[in-house]
């Protein structure tokens, strides 16, 4: 039986289709100005109209968000989190919750309702959820102070630990790997991480984001890159 994973970006969407861990079919599309407006939605009902799949797998890295600790049970205040880090629009946006005991942390995110209802209008086993909570799922720390940085198509996402907790969780959508820098960068200052004493560990689009990591080694001297994303393999994907 095939799986398919979907993995939303802002203005993209990547999928793979797999058969046990053997990946038959991916594909990455992001909209610019020579695509449609629409890219997404189309390549979105494209693949669903496959039929094929015994499950689907979604993955959203949209930056409306938020993170609490996983004890915060005060499920109705969601929106009004996420309205705290972006616009919201409830009449579009589905609020979605993903947990992670391993750190003791939650996600609240919205999924724009116009996808969400395709999805499920297949009435396939479906689970959803943030890619951040995916790839914290996937961090094993071991020194006092840790940032964990996964790279996309300009986008990325990052942790900050300290004594093995979550202290920051952070999203950005840009078009220049310098702002990645000094967005990452910006946030260490803020909570008292010096380079030199920092752990920098980094995955996904590695060679896309070649100018990004050789910068950050102008910075800092204890980097190391986990995963590289490439032909039928994604990090957040697989």
């Amino acid at each position: 039986m095939q799986k398919l994973s979907l993995l939303f970006t802002k203005d993209g969407l990547q999928w793979h289709i797999s058969k046990g861990k053997n990946v038959l079919q991916e594909a990455s599309h992001f909209v610019s100005e020579e695509t449609p407006a629409h890219l997404v939605e189309e390549q979105l009902n494209e693949v669903l109209a496959q039929n094929s799949f015994s499950e689907i797998a979604v993955f959203s890295a949209l930056n409306h968000f938020s993170l609490t600790p996983d004890t915060f049970l005060e499920h109705d205040l969601g929106y009004q989190l996420i309205s705290y880090n972006a616009p919201v629009d409830e009449g579009k946006e589905e609020l979605m919750l993903s947990v992670n005991k391993k750190y003791g942390v939650q996600f609240y995110y919205t999924f724009p309702k116009d996808f969400y209802q395709k999805i499920k209008s297949k009435n396939i086993q479906t689970k959803f959820n943030f890619s951040g909570e995916k790839f914290l799922n996937s961090i094993s720390v071991k020194n006092q102070k840790e940032i964990h940085i996964n790279l996309f198509h300009q986008q990325v996402e990052f942790f900050a630990f300290e004594n093995k907790k979550v202290i920051l969780y952070n999203n950005l959508d840009a078009d220049s790997e310098v702002d990645f820098l000094y967005f990452i960068m910006f946030s260490l200052s803020k909570i008292g991480f010096g380079t030199s004493e920092t752990y920098f560990h980094i995955y996904g689009e590695t060679k896309e984001n070649e100018t990004f990591i050789s910068e950050l080694k102008k910075f800092a001297k204890n980097i190391k890159i986990h995963f590289e994303n490439s032909d039928k393999k994604n990090f957040i994907l697989n």
